[in-house]
């Protein structure tokens, strides 16, 4: 099952994308206007090859995992937003909306 749902955060809204995958935790990823914070399933590797705006988290099941999870990983691009490894996911997704 695939579901995406806004996602409240402060006076702004981010897209959050849940995948279901069969005896797998669920693919996450949260979209803001500038960039994204997606769970360990996709590779920050390509992503900074790809040249675009994305941070790591990893152990999330739920969107609110995410919001509240570290930041494990960033690509240059994020890095330039002020986003940064440590933070909190939601910090983070407050710079991409």
């Amino acid at each position: 099952m695939i579901n995406v749902a806004p996602l409240k955060i402060d006076d702004k809204v981010a897209v959050g994308l849940r995948v279901d995958l069969p005896d797998s935790p669920p693919l996450l990823l949260i979209v803001g206007r500038t960039g994204f914070v997606m769970c360990g399933f996709l590779d920050i590797d390509v992503a900074e090859k790809v040249n675009v705006t994305a941070a790591m988290v990893s152990g999330v099941k739920t969107f609110d995992d995410v919001l509240a999870a570290e930041i494990r990983a960033v690509t240059p691009k994020a890095q330039m937003k002020g986003i940064k490894v440590g933070m909190k996911g939601e910090d983070a997704v407050k710079l991409l909306v």
